[in-house]
């Protein structure tokens, strides 16, 4: 009877042993990942940071006057409206539009 409840004693000893030590492990793995997540995070947020400052700093008005001294008022040629697509239907049909006028062209340029 007393080597009975020994034996049954470190059995239940042996196997909560087997399994607090299995998911120690796991916990350990599942930390490692989140570290690693961690790490990327913080990387991304300084990439997107830095991105909002010089996306600020290139795209004040400034900077701006400053780049068309540099280059000269002379070569600054404004968009026009009609560049101006507002959806890509417009675009396409432009597109299409100036694809036909060059194969005119190219035909044109075939029978002379």
């Amino acid at each position: 009877m007393f080597k009975t409840k020994i034996i049954i004693s470190i059995t239940i000893f042996v196997t909560f042993l087997i399994i607090t030590s299995a998911i120690k492990n796991k916990t350990r793995i599942i930390e490692k990942n989140i570290s690693n997540l961690n790490s990327k995070i913080l990387i991304k947020s300084k990439n997107i940071n830095e991105a909002q400052l010089d996306f600020y700093y290139l795209t004040s008005p400034a900077e701006i006057e400053k780049k068309l001294d540099v280059i000269g008022f002379h070569s600054y040629k404004p968009i026009n409206y009609s560049s101006i697509y507002f959806n890509i239907n417009d675009f396409t049909r432009v597109q299409n539009s100036t694809s036909n006028i060059k194969k005119l062209n190219e035909e044109k340029n075939k029978k002379n």
